[in-house]
Formats: structure tokens, sequence, C-alpha cells
């Protein structure tokens, strides 16, 4: 498997003070395009190259949807991408088959937060599975984070699912972001 670029933690983080776990990008933020924290897409040459190491086609959609995650500061949702790219002509249904192709390729994996949309992100660093770190949850505006591979840790103890102990989990944190109170 092709790695598609730095940890999406390293994109995250980059830029907060020593306090902060995570940079967050509000609704409100995203509204008025005042979400900075967007990393520039890589051209769509590199991005070809890593296609065809999946063994999938290079399409003109399967590109821009690939942009449009690297683009992304954490997990996002089906809806936020197919609304992004509709300006340029895709539809819900092109988008949609796309992230499902990335997803069983292995570029692009997909979870669900507890909430019941189902949120796609890069795989990074690698191709270290998506579980490699958590995600914070905002319970108030929904907004979602990745946290940095540090900020929670997982040890193994007696009674506990083996799976724990190989760290082959996905962790969740859910709480009040920031800008929530």
């Amino acid at each position: 498997m092709t790695a598609l670029g730095p940890s999406c933690n390293s994109a995250t983080v980059a830029g907060g003070g020593p306090t902060r776990y995570f940079r967050r990008v509000s609704s409100k933020s995203k509204a008025i395009g005042l979400a900075g924290a967007q990393r520039p897409p890589r051209p769509a040459t590199q991005l070809t190259d890593a296609l065809r190491a999946a063994g999938l086609r290079r399409t003109t959609p399967r590109i821009a949807v690939l942009q449009r995650l690297e683009a992304a500061v954490g997990p996002v949702s089906h809806a936020e991408i197919a609304k992004k790219l509709a300006v340029s002509g895709y539809d819900r249904a092109t988008v949609y088959r796309n992230l499902i192709d990335l997803v069983d390729a292995g570029l692009v994996t997909r979870t669900d937060l507890g909430d019941h949309v189902w949120r796609f992100e890069l795989v990074r660093h690698g191709g270290k599975p998506h579980a490699a770190h958590p995600h914070f949850l905002c319970t108030d505006c929904g907004d979602v984070s990745c946290l940095p591979g540090g900020a929670v840790k997982i040890v193994r103890a007696q009674g506990v699912p083996r799976a724990i102990g190989d760290h082959n989990v996905e962790v969740q944190v859910k709480g009040r972001c920031d800008a929530c109170g």
C-alpha cells in the first residue's frame, strides 16, 4: 500500500499551543471560509501513482475525492465531500461510489463515531491503520478532530479483550469542544 502523505496528526496539531491537544475547525469557521487549517492537495500526478499502486484506475472524480480528503484536517462525511465537489459537477452517487472504491483499495478508512454518520479519512503515515490515532467528537456541534497519538494511552489489563493489548481498537473521545465550552 502506498502512503499518501504525512500523518493527519501532524497536520491537525501544527500551530496548536502547548495546552491544546487538537486543532479544531468549527462549523462556523467552515461556513464563512475561515478553515485555515486545511492543507493544499497534492498534484494529480502524485495521486495517480497512489491509485495505480492500489490497483485503481485514475479518474477525474477519484482524483477530486482524494484531493478533498487530503485537504481535510480530520474525518469528513460523504455529505461534506459531496457538497464541496458539487460545484465541480460531481453528484452524490459518484462521490459515494469513489469513496467506497478508495476504502476497498485501502487508501481511505471509513468510521462511525457513534452518531450513525460514516466519516472518511485518508490513510496516511506509511499506511498505518485508522486506529493509530484517536478522534474527538463534540457532543454539541458535531465537529470531529484528530487527536495526537499520545493524547490517549491504551494499556493492557487483566480481563480486557486481547484487541486492547494489541492496540487493534478505535478510540473515540466525546465531550464539548473549546468553542462550545
